[in-house]
């Protein structure tokens, strides 16, 4: 599985990765922005997150601000998120 996860990061062309799972809302869409506004448009940021609270506020909150969700991949209680940020 985990040689799968690297060729969708290839694919994508994921230019950073950030563990949320240990934050808490709204640090943790907090934290996203930050990083989205670190890279250059059209770069994927790859966003771990916990189910439940995580998983509702941050894809919204991101996609509200204008960017793209381009895949999300559920990995038992977490997902790997992949956000393409836009202008």
């Amino acid at each position: 599985m985990a040689h799968g996860k690297h060729r969708k990061e290839e694919e994508l062309g994921v230019a950073r990765s950030i563990d949320l799972t240990g934050e808490i809302c709204p640090m943790t869409f907090f934290k996203a922005k930050l990083h989205l506004e670190r890279l250059r448009i059209g770069e994927v940021l790859e966003v771990l997150l916990k189910d439940g609270e995580q998983m509702r506020n941050v894809p919204r909150s991101v996609k509200e601000e204008g960017h793209q969700i381009v895949h999300v991949l559920r990995e038992d209680d977490r997902y790997r998120v992949f956000i393409r940020r836009q202008a």
